[in-house]
């Protein structure tokens, strides 16, 4: 029923339109409703020979009559044509079209080529740490002494040289394990004019080399197997005597210690060094020259000469500023038989980088040897040098 008052309503303004004239207010009316357009399938169904019978709807057919009594009575409504809609634009068509995105392929543009040359390597380099630490220091120093004859207290002339070399190569994995080895050469001659028997004796001469493998057991504290190895270059004599009385080999000593290690370490690192105690160590001596036998300790005609006893070993330096330190080395072994003690002292008073004087003291005891009627068993030695010195 809605649908047919509504076609009645558009027949009876449009009929009465089209009977008005322009001017009229039914005119007046119309032209709220201008622009109208002109549409082609209205007029191609109105014109058509052949009825549309798909299509039958009594509303539809209404309002496209209408529209065409509209067309043909007051074409002067019509503003607009279908074409020239459709040449500006539907409204709806981007609803009932779906959009479609217009990609354009273009060329791949590949990333830049650096040149490389063909040397570099390209595997992976890992550095492992290096645990070891390596140092070394020597000295060539000259010492002359002129007393005339007729000096109020005798004495005589003489010219000294001694030079010494020491190297160090200690591991530290920081994790318990350490290993400390050194290895001491020093060699030293003088000349006396009294001496007519010889022209050159040395009066320093040593070769020692000790290691120490070490378990940290505390702080400070180290298990510890140390070996110390020492013997000497070449003959030690005396003035106007032609007896030897030590030479390379003669004698040998080789140490061997179980016990504990104590690193010494000052708060600002002037007091450095190791003490090592031994309580189970064995000495083992040997002697080259036959003759020499006797005098160190072994039975007449033999070679060697196995001990076993306690031993304690220190090495301390002792920078007391920047110019004097100090080095001390103390060495002790007893087999409940017979002991022997050395005691090294080295002061050295530095004067430039390369320039530096020594004060060497040296007590030592041993009852293996023949007694003094003086001293007893206890022996001595000094020297004081100056020259060139280096480390490293």
């Amino acid at each position: 029923m809605r649908k047919v008052a509504l076609l009645f309503a558009v027949f009876g303004v449009l009929s009465a339109s089209a009977a008005e004239p322009k001017d009229t207010l039914d005119g007046r009316f119309f032209r709220l409703f201008a622009p109208m357009t002109f549409y082609h399938n209205i007029a191609n169904k109105s014109l058509s020979i052949e009825a549309d019978k798909t299509d039958n709807d009594p509303v539809a057919d209404a309002i496209d009559a209408a529209l065409m009594h509209i067309y043909l009575n007051r074409p002067d409504l019509v503003n607009s044509t279908e074409t020239e809609l459709q040449e500006t634009g539907n409204v709806r068509r981007d609803v009932e079209k779906p959009i479609k995105n217009q990609v354009k392929l273009v060329e791949k543009v590949e990333g830049p080529v650096i040149d490389t040359p063909d040397d570099v390597p390209t595997a992976i380099l890992i550095q492992k740490p290096d645990f070891w630490t390596k140092k070394g220091d020597g000295y060539l120093q000259f010492m002359q002494n002129y007393v005339s004859g007729n000096w109020y207290k005798g004495g005589e002339s003489n010219y000294s040289m001694v030079g010494a070399l020491t190297l160090e190569a200690n591991y530290d994995n920081k994790n318990k394990w350490k290993w400390d080895n050194k290895l001491e050469l020093k060699l030293g001659f003088m000349h006396t004019r009294t001496d007519s028997v010889h022209k050159f004796k040395s009066n320093e001469d040593l070769i020692r080399f000790t290691s120490k493998v070490g378990l940290q057991a505390a702080k400070n504290w180290y298990y510890t197997l140390q070996v110390l190895a020492y013997t000497q270059f070449t003959r030690g004599l005396k003035a106007n005597d032609l007896n030897i009385y030590s030479d390379f080999m003669s004698p040998f000593n080789l140490n061997l210690g179980l016990g504990m290690d104590y690193k010494v370490a000052s708060k600002n690192k002037r007091l450095t060094g190791t003490v090592n105690l031994s309580p189970l160590a064995v000495n083992y001596r040997y002697v080259d020259r036959l003759a020499l036998s006797t005098s160190y300790g072994l039975e007449e005609g033999k070679h060697s000469l196995i001990d076993f006893g306690s031993q304690v070993t220190a090495d301390v330096t002792w920078k007391i500023n920047d110019v004097v330190s100090w080095k001390s080395r103390l060495y002790a072994f007893t087999s409940y038989k017979r002991t022997e003690i050395e005691w090294e002292n080295t002061f050295s008073l530095r004067v430039s980088k390369y320039i530096s004087a020594n004060l060497f003291l040296f007590p030592r005891f041993d009852d293996t040897g023949s007694k003094d009627d003086d001293l007893g068993y206890l022996q001595f030695k000094e020297y004081s040098s100056i020259g060139f010195s280096y480390a490293f």
